[in-house]
């Protein structure tokens, strides 16, 4: 009875192995550009998802010494 039941819990253990590398982490968000306009950065956004590049983005507003600018995060 011991053997059998060795072999059934290396095989569940190997089992779980095999599914918990299978699976990849949830990529975060990241700068993929910055615009000077609104309309640029959400055309962009707009083109990567168009391409499968990413499957969402935002736009997010950000101000800087080079003056008002949009982030593109996707």
């Amino acid at each position: 009875m011991g053997k059998p039941r060795a072999l059934a819990v290396t095989a569940a253990l190997a089992a779980g192995l095999t599914l918990s590398v299978g699976t990849a982490p949830a990529q975060a968000a990241s700068i993929r550009y910055v615009y000077y306009l609104y309309s640029d950065c959400v055309n962009g956004g707009n083109l990567g998802i168009e391409w499968g590049w990413w499957t969402s983005y935002s736009c997010s507003y950000m101000s800087n010494t080079y003056g008002p600018t949009w982030a593109l995060w996707a």
